[in-house]
């Protein structure tokens, strides 16, 4: 059994930095550095010096590292002090995206998980024109860490009588299917989620029967929806209030 001390740069040994590994071939002896107390080294270089105490089976400088690195997130956590996370792609890209919004006063972004988790939001949607006037829509967004390469998952969590928005609250909005491109960002979807509400479209619909009523009968689809955001039944669904 090799046992490794782990030296600061003036050769004092570190706090704590002792393992044991195994080195049972020759070559796995030689291959950890005997370095000298008079050699020079790089700032901040950490060196390795064995002693032999023994021989035992084959073990690898990789997984020392890695056992190390565990025991000092497992002491930082034991002190009170959080591991830093790594930031992916997608979540400093999102930073950005949130940083840049502007939005009209008739929309507005939440963190309902706290500022730790930005990958998760709310934006509210309060239309000011069309048939919808006066309705509070809520929406949930899910963003992936390889974000802008793929859009966010949007739902709809407000039940709502409206032809591009089924009963489950999936959304059809061309820039969050085949027409989303990277260079499109968090306020051009919410820009897109509020026009669906001053210009529903009964040519691409998701809920067809809206869809039917709009296209045929526009007085009794505006009719629909008032009953609908005010609380009551349209034909057999029923839809709670949100104005």
């Amino acid at each position: 059994m090799e046992r490794v001390t782990v030296y600061n740069e003036d050769m004092s040994p570190a706090a704590g930095d002792s393992f044991h590994i195994s080195l049972s071939r020759k070559r796995d002896r030689d291959a950890v550095s005997r370095p000298s107390c008079h050699s020079q080294y790089p700032r901040g270089t950490l060196q390795l010096v064995v002693r032999n105490d023994g021989e035992h089976s084959v073990g690898t400088m990789i997984k020392l590292f890695k056992v190390k690195e565990k025991q000092r997130e497992i002491a930082a956590n034991a002190n009170g002090v959080p591991p830093v996370k790594k930031q992916t792609a997608g979540e400093l890209r999102l930073q950005k995206d949130i940083s840049e919004l502007n939005l009209p006063k008739t929309c507005s972004i939440s963190f309902p998980n706290g500022k730790d988790d930005l990958m998760n939001f709310e934006v509210t949607i309060h239309p000011d024109e069309g048939y919808y006037l006066g309705g509070t829509f809520l929406f949930s967004f899910q963003v992936s860490p390889v974000y802008p390469h793929e859009p966010p998952k949007v739902k709809c969590k407000t039940k709502v009588y409206h032809p591009n928005i089924d009963l489950e609250g999936n959304v059809c909005l061309n820039i969050l299917r085949e027409d989303w491109k990277p260079v499109l960002n968090i306020n051009t979807i919410i820009y897109g989620l509020f026009h669906l509400f001053t210009q529903p479209n009964h040519e691409d619909p998701l809920n067809h029967d809206a869809a039917a009523v709009l296209r045929d009968n526009p007085k009794m689809f505006e009719f629909n929806v008032r009953r609908a955001m005010a609380g009551g039944y349209v034909g057999q669904t029923y839809f709670t209030r949100c104005m």
